[in-house]
């Protein structure tokens, strides 16, 4: 389907019709599976479609599983939600979606570069960014702890309403805190495990400095002074995080935070979240605030999540009609809302909706959650390698396992040959 003029809307809806599967992301939000449903239920019944969703938990890798399976039966829902390196694993399988995205653009303004990065190939849209579950994983400091151990006022730093005052906010300041934080008994909690949340945070650390293991065109630059300068300071870094560190998963920095004992993590607004209900001393004590820079710049992690539509669907047609629906403005706000502010439009001019401001306590605390100000680059672990490699290099955790093995001992050659040696086999596989 190709479109040549008018809004999207009139011509995709035009084609709406018939049955439609829908299978999403089951959200940890209370409300937010509830936002989502009203959105497609009214889509529905406006086109006369029928629409079966089904909610897919992150328990037992449910949605990676069920990816794996529909590709190869090549049989399944019209539409699935899809993680962060999907897009590129399922190239070959999903119906490209250039005809919806030139034209929500055209709506809504650019796409931020990280969900560009992993939604494109070749020049075609494989899949449409998503609001769900697209999040930044930024520094959540404690505003008492920062203050009495590290002296930084984050709140001064990161006011909510005004543009951040973070010129001294640094990498050396950010070691420097986390050394005083450490030495006081409230370690600074990022992870060096293999899950998505450790790698996310090293991958931004290295690129503040400069540092690929490979580079955009495919060459391989594990043995580069900015590599050397990067695997140096996280190794120094990671000295001050909490002992157990690189056995942590995904949840291990949120209950660090919510247990008192932390004075800051990488994270979106998750633990502060859980904190409220269950820890609101903890809570009301969190600020969400932007990342340390470096001589590169200041990154920030973040992990987009898609929309893909098989290119076996039996309904093409519904599925770009009810993708368009759920990337209206006025369906994104209503997606953020219900998520507390948890979820991040892909669309980067919509980063100053009211919930950001007003959610508390503190009230602000998530205000520069979505860079308003737009001073962080976006950054994803493994870039600016070609996708499916540096999906292999987030996957395997990388930079983690290297920063492990030099933190123990390991000489820094000796992590490097290593290193190397393994992104030499992810171009063989």
């Amino acid at each position: 389907m190709r479109f040549t003029r008018g809004d999207v809307r009139d011509h995709i809806v035009s084609y709406a019709a018939g049955r439609l599967t829908v299978g999403i992301w089951d959200h940890w939000v209370p409300g937010a599976n509830a936002a989502s449903t009203s959105l497609i239920e009214k889509w529905a019944a406006q086109e006369k479609v029928e629409v079966q969703i089904d909610r897919l938990t992150n328990l037992g890798n449910k949605l990676l599983v069920t990816l794996a399976a529909e590709a190869q039966a090549k049989s399944g829902h019209d539409i699935l939600y899809m993680t962060t390196w999907s897009p590129h694993d399922y190239a070959m399988s999903l119906e490209p979606v250039d005809d919806v995205m030139t034209e929500l653009i055209k709506q809504n303004g650019p796409v931020n570069e990280i969900a560009t990065y992993l939604g494109r190939a070749q020049s075609h849209w494989l899949a449409a960014p998503a609001t769900i579950g697209n999040q930044i994983q930024g520094p959540c400091s404690r505003i008492d702890l920062m203050k009495q151990y590290a002296g930084i006022d984050v709140q001064a730093m990161y006011p909510a309403g005004r543009p951040p005052k973070a010129d001294a906010w640094t990498l050396e300041t950010f070691v420097n805190a986390a050394e005083a934080c450490h030495k006081a008994g409230f370690p600074f909690g990022i992870g060096l495990g293999t899950t998505e949340d450790s790698v996310c945070a090293a991958g931004a650390f290295f690129q503040c400095l400069g540092a690929a293991l490979v580079d955009a065109e495919g060459k391989i630059t594990v043995k580069s002074d900015a590599v050397r300068k990067a695997l140096d300071y996280y190794t120094r870094l990671a000295r001050f995080f909490p002992q157990e560190a690189p056995a942590w998963d995904n949840a291990s920095n949120n209950k660090w935070l919510i247990s008192g004992r932390g004075t800051l993590i990488l994270n979106p607004p998750s633990a502060w979240a859980v904190a409220k209900r269950d820890a609101p001393q903890v809570a009301e004590q969190c600020w969400t605030h932007g990342m340390p820079a470096g001589p590169e710049g200041r990154f920030a992690p973040c992990l987009p999540f898609f929309w893909g539509i098989w290119n076996f669907s039996k309904n093409k047609a519904a599925a770009k009609s009810l993708l368009v629906h759920l990337s209206q403005p006025s369906a994104i706000e209503q997606l953020v809302t219900a998520s507390g502010g948890f979820d991040l439009p892909p669309f980067t001019k919509f980063s100053t909706l009211k919930i950001w401001a007003e959610e508390g306590p503190p009230k602000g605390t998530l205000y520069h959650y979505p860079h308003p100000y737009h001073h962080q680059i976006l950054s994803i672990a493994g870039a600016p390698a070609p996708p499916e490699i540096a999906a292999q290099i987030f996957t395997q955790g990388v930079m983690t396992k290297m920063t492990v093995r030099h933190m123990q001992g390991e000489p820094m050659e000796r992590t490097l040959a290593w290193a190397e040696s393994e992104v030499e086999g992810f171009f063989r596989t």
